[in-house]
């Protein structure tokens, strides 16, 4: 799960991460009585889920609360377009109000999951204020990691190192030690999959502050975590994958046009891979679950030829603990229910594989059938091409 960096920024401020002084506001005449609390000049940062934000005019500034109030005026209600939103856009409903800070240094720090290393990674970078991405396209060496084992946690001699490859020296030297063990605190006990301070910022006057702030979270831990779970934003997300969370299905959006529905995560990878060793790209990754019931299936269906770029769709499913009549039933209801808008290529296996197969060819439908991964990818490939 994502949040907005506002929402970021308290909970790093609860675990003793220094964050600029300012506030969140959806309301034009609020961002001069911030601006005139921690200004007078402050930056205002429309808070959608998506970096790139200062190149799409997400990002301003304003030298004093009046000029703050017209220019928040001008950002919330707009549609912000950067790299990550796509031509569409996000609608800008609130925007975060800070102070102008003086800035001397841009850095980098970020935690995430090393699932290769099974363990936590930190990393820093004297490279901040730019994508971590095209740091390590260009200039790999100035990324610095430690990883962190899960038996001894994040020792101390860690973040000192990391803050000393950042050149930090004195008084600064030491507010970036505490800085990195804050946020490694905040990382462990919210069960983050990712917090990202970039730029990490380092004042004239030798302070470390968070300037940004992005985390996420592992949404399997946020049974443990109620107060995070109340700030997901269901309007920065897709309407589909939102549509999916209602029926425990795990489903997200890509790029392709061939739509995937699969029982199993290790399935739907091997899946999403045969298509595109077959020449095509998975519109969607969905993943029905293993102990999957015949209304869940049928949700799932809907929300597979509800996306408008699915032009041939792929139904691949292994029984084990799905029955396969189970699935062939819902995928019958669901295409008598909304009508086969796509061309669709059923392949079934295992548990009542004999029973699916002719529930699915009684049902009056023009399914293509297929008995191997193989041969359903060979079909479904140049049908979503024909489209």
């Amino acid at each position: 799960m994502k949040i907005h960096e506002y929402q970021a920024k308290k909970i790093l401020d609860k675990f003793g991460v220094q964050i600029p002084r300012g506030d969140v506001t959806d309301n034009p005449c609020q961002a001069r009585e911030i601006a005139g609390k921690v200004g007078p000049k402050v930056v205002l940062k429309a808070q959608v889920h998506a970096g790139g934000r200062g190149k799409g005019g997400g990002i301003r500034l304003a030298n004093s609360p009046q000029e703050a109030e017209k220019v928040a005026r001008e950002m919330i209600g707009m549609t912000l377009v950067t790299h990550q939103t796509g031509p569409e856009g996000k609608l800008v409903k609130k925007i975060l109000v800070e102070e102008a800070l003086d800035i001397a240094r841009e850095l980098y720090l970020g935690i995430v999951i090393d699932r290769a290393r099974e363990a936590a990674v930190v990393m820093a970078s004297p490279q901040g204020g730019v994508e971590i991405e095209k740091v390590a396209a260009e200039t790999p060496e100035l990324i610095f990691k430690e990883y962190i084992n899960p038996g001894t946690g994040f020792l101390s001699f860690q973040s000192r190192n990391l803050a000393f490859k950042l050149g930090l020296e004195g008084e600064t030297l030491k507010q970036g030690v505490r800085f990195i063990t804050s946020l490694y605190k905040t990382f462990e006990a919210t069960d983050a999959s990712l917090a990202e301070i970039n730029p990490l910022l380092v004042t004239k006057q030798g302070k470390v502050l968070a300037l940004d702030a992005k985390m996420n979270f592992d949404d399997n831990a946020l049974a443990r975590h109620p107060e995070i779970q109340e700030m997901r934003d269901l309007n920065e997300e897709s309407p589909l994958e939102v549509e999916a969370s209602k029926y425990n299905l795990n489903y997200i959006k890509l790029d392709g046009n061939v739509g995937c529905m699969v029982n199993g995560a290790g399935l739907a990878m091997a899946t999403m891979d045969i298509i595109m060793h077959s020449g095509g790209m998975p519109a969607n990754f969905l993943d029905v679950g293993g102990g999957v019931s015949e209304e869940a299936v049928k949700n799932a269906f809907k929300i597979l030829v509800s996306d408008k770029d699915v032009k041939a769709a792929l139904i691949n499913i292994f029984g084990g603990i799905v029955r396969c009549d189970l699935v062939a039933s819902g995928i019958v209801k669901a295409a008598k229910e909304i009508g086969l808008k796509v061309p669709m290529v059923v392949r079934l296996e295992g548990t009542n594989v004999d029973l699916g197969k002719k529930i699915l060819s009684e049902s009056g439908l023009s399914f293509y059938t297929a008995e191997t991964m193989k041969e359903a990818a060979e079909k479904v490939v140049p049908l979503a091409k024909k489209r």
